[in-house]
C-alpha cells in the first residue's frame, strides 16, 4: 500500500520520539540532512533541478524548539515552530498553522500532516485535507501515525524504540510500516533528557 509521506509521534517507558518518512513514486531522489537542531528534506546530488518541477519536495521536516519537537511534511514546520517560539501552545500552533497553510496545491491536493511533542510526552498530531482538518492529542505512553494517503486519520501504533536510530529505522521499513511501499528516506528525533537526531538515506 502506498501512503506517501508518514509522521509518527509518541512515547514509552524508554523516552519520547517523533519520526518521519518520505515515500515517493514521482520524486525518489531525496535525502534527509541534519542542520543543527533541524532536519531538511532535499534532493540528492544530481537531482537539484527537481525543485523546479515541484516546489513541495524540499523543506525542513524537523525543528526542535527547546524541549519541543516539531515534525511535518512541508514548509509548515517553520510556521509551527515560529509560533511556539513566540509563546503559543503546541496544540494551537499546530492547528492554526495547518489551517492557515491548508493542503498542498498540487495535482493531488496532498494533505499537510504535522506532529508536536515535548519531553513530558505531551503531544498532538494533525492533518489538513481538501475536505477538513483533524488534530488529535497524544497522551503519555501512546503512539500515533498519520499519512498523506489512505491512512489520513491519526491511528495508534506499536512503536517500541529506545533511540533515534531505532525510531528512524522503524518508520522506514519495520513493523506495520514494512507494509507501505516506496520508502525513500526517514529521520527521527528521540529524547529522555535531551533530543538526539538520526537519519536513514539508503
Amino acid at each position: 500500500m502506498y501512503l506517501g509521506r508518514i509522521i509518527s509521534i509518541g512515547s514509552n517507558e524508554n523516552g519520547v520520539y517523533a519520526s518521519y518518512r518520505v515515500s515517493s513514486r514521482s520524486f525518489p531522489n531525496r535525502q534527509s540532512v541534519v542542520n543543527d537542531q533541524k532536519v531538511a528534506i532535499i534532493p540528492t546530488e544530481g537531482s537539484e533541478d527537481d525543485i523546479y518541477k515541484n516546489p513541495y519536495i524540499s523543506y525542513n521536516c524537523v525543528d526542535i524548539v527547546d524541549d519541543i519537537c516539531v515534525i511535518t511534511n512541508g514548509s509548515h514546520t517553520d510556521i509551527i515552530s515560529g509560533k511556539i517560539r513566540e509563546g503559543m501552545n503546541m496544540r494551537d500552533a499546530l492547528a492554526l498553522s495547518l489551517l492557515a497553510m491548508d493542503y498542498e496545491k498540487d495535482v493531488y491536493n496532498t494533505p499537510r500532516i504535522a506532529g508536536v511533542i515535548n519531553m513530558d510526552s505531551e503531544g498532538f498530531i494533525g492533518i489538513v485535507t481538501d475536505s477538513g482538518i483533524e488534530v488529535k492529542k497524544v497522551e503519555p505512553n501512546e503512539a500515533y501515525y498519520v499519512s498523506v494517503y489512505e491512512h489520513t486519520t491519526p491511528s495508534k501504533v506499536d512503536y517500541n524504540v529506545s533511540s533515534a536510530q531505532e525510531a528512524c529505522d522503524y518508520i522506514y521499513d519495520q513493523g506495520i510500516f514494512s507494509e507501505f511501499t516506496h520508502p525513500v528516506t526517514s529521520c527521527a528525533v528521540y529524547g529522555k533528557d535531551k533530543w538526539t537526531i538520526a537519519t536513514k538515506n539508503p
